[in-house]
C-alpha cells in the first residue's frame, strides 16, 4: 500500500491579502533618495511576505496540508547586483524561525522551485554564477528556517543552446563548480520542451540527483509515452534521500494549449498514475501545479472520493482501494 499526499504552489485562493510574493522593482528602489530608507522598505516587505507564508501554513494546518511550495519571491531585489552587501537575513530571522518552527511542529515538507533563469548548464560563467548565487539564498532561507536543506530545490536541467547532447554534457562540467552544500539541496525535473525523462535521467543517475517526475512535462515531451518503463529508475534516484519520492501533477489547459496549465487536475488523468505506481513505494508526494491552487487541490480530493477508488486518511492523504 502506498499512501499518496497532496500538495500546492506558493498561494492561496481562499485567504486574502496573503501574497508571498510583493515585491518592489529596482526602478523604483532607485526612486527612494534615502538609500536606507530604501532598504528599510524592501525589508518590510520581505517580512510582509514572510508573514504571509505563516498564514498559509496556518491555512494549510487547519485543512490538514502537509505539503507545501514557498514562493521564490519572499525577498525582493535580494540578488540584484546593485544591493552587493545588503544584508537581508538580520531583519528575517525571527519570522523564518518562526515559519521553521510551525514546519517542524506540524511536519510538513516545505521546498522550492526557482525561476526558469536559474540553470546549472549555461556555458556563460556569469550567468552560472547568478544561478548559484539564487540558490545560496534559498538555502539561506532554508537554513533561517532550521530546515534540512537536502532537496528542497527543484530545478529544470537548463537550455539546449542548439545542443542538446553539449548542453547535458555542459551541466555535468558545470555540477562541479557547484558547492556541495548546494548541489545537495536540487533535485531535477523533466521539462516540457527539451530535456525529456531519458535526458533528465542520465543526468540525476550519474550525478546522484533525485528525479522529480512531472507527468504533465513527459505528456508534451517525450521518446517514448510509456513512462512506466523507467518508474523503477526513478525510484532510485531517491534511495539515499531523506524525503519520500516527489511528483508533479497537472493538466494540460486544452489540446491547443497543451503545454500550459489548467485551473485545476483532470482526476483520470492523475488515476491514470495512482494506479500505476500503487504499492511501488510506501509514501509518495503529488505537488499539484495548477492555477487554481488550493482549491485545485479541494477539488481533485473531491473528485477521488467521489471515484470511489481513494480511501482518505485526512483532507489531503489518501491510499486506493484493493480492487475487489
Amino acid at each position: 500500500m502506498t499512501i499518496f499526499k497532496l500538495g500546492y504552489v506558493a498561494m492561496s485562493e481562499n485567504l486574502k491579502n496573503a501574497s508571498p510574493s510583493q515585491t518592489m522593482t529596482y526602478k523604483q528602489f532607485s526612486q527612494i533618495a534615502n538609500r536606507e530608507a530604501a532598504l528599510r522598505k524592501l525589508e518590510r516587505i520581505a517580512i510582509s511576505n514572510l508573514e504571509n507564508c505563516l498564514r498559509l501554513l496556518k491555512h494549510n494546518t487547519g485543512n490538514e496540508i502537509h505539503f507545501f511550495r514557498f514562493s521564490s519571491k519572499l525577498i525582493p531585489l535580494a540578488n540584484h547586483p546593485e544591493l552587493q552587501g545588503w544584508n537581508f537575513m538580520r531583519p528575517l530571522k525571527s519570522k523564518l524561525s518562526e515559519l521553521g518552527e510551525w514546519v517542524e511542529k506540524y511536519s510538513m515538507r516545505v521546498d522550492f522551485h526557482p525561476d526558469h533563469f536559474v540553470v546549472i548548464n549555461n556555458p556563460h560563467a556569469d550567468i552560472l554564477k547568478a544561478s548559484l548565487k539564487t540558490l545560496s539564498v534559498h538555502e539561506g532561507l532554508l537554513k533561517g528556517m532550521n530546515i534540512d536543506t537536502a532537496h528542497r530545490c527543484v530545478l529544470h536541467v537548463g537550455g539546449a543552446h542548439n545542443d542538446k547532447e553539449g548542453a547535458l554534457e555542459q551541466f555535468i562540467v558545470n555540477w562541479g563548480f557547484v558547492p556541495e552544500k548546494l548541489q545537495r539541496m536540487i533535485i531535477l525535473e523533466n521539462d516540457d520542451t527539451t530535456f525529456n525523462i531519458d535526458d533528465t535521467l542520465y543526468l540525476c543517475e550519474k550525478l546522484g540527483i533525485p528525479f522529480v517526475f512531472d507527468l504533465h512535462h513527459h505528456l508534451a515531451n517525450y521518446t517514448d509515452i510509456n513512462w512506466e518503463e523507467q518508474w523503477s529508475r526513478i525510484m532510485a534516484t531517491w534511495k539515499d534521500s531523506p524525503l519520500p519520492l516527489k511528483m508533479h501533477i497537472s493538466s494540460p489547459r486544452s489540446e491547443t494549449e497543451f503545454r500550459a496549465h489548467a485551473d485545476y487536475i483532470d482526476v483520470n488523468m492523475f488515476m491514470g498514475f495512482l494506479e500505476t505506481v500503487n504499492h511501488t513505494l510506501p509514501e509518495i508526494h503529488c505537488m499539484i501545479e495548477a492555477k487554481a491552487k488550493d482549491n485545485a487541490l479541494f477539488q481533485l480530493a473531491k473528485d477521488l472520493r467521489e471515484s470511489g477508488r481513494a480511501e482518505f486518511i485526512d483532507r489531503s492523504t489518501f491510499t486506493l482501494k484493493n480492487n475487489s
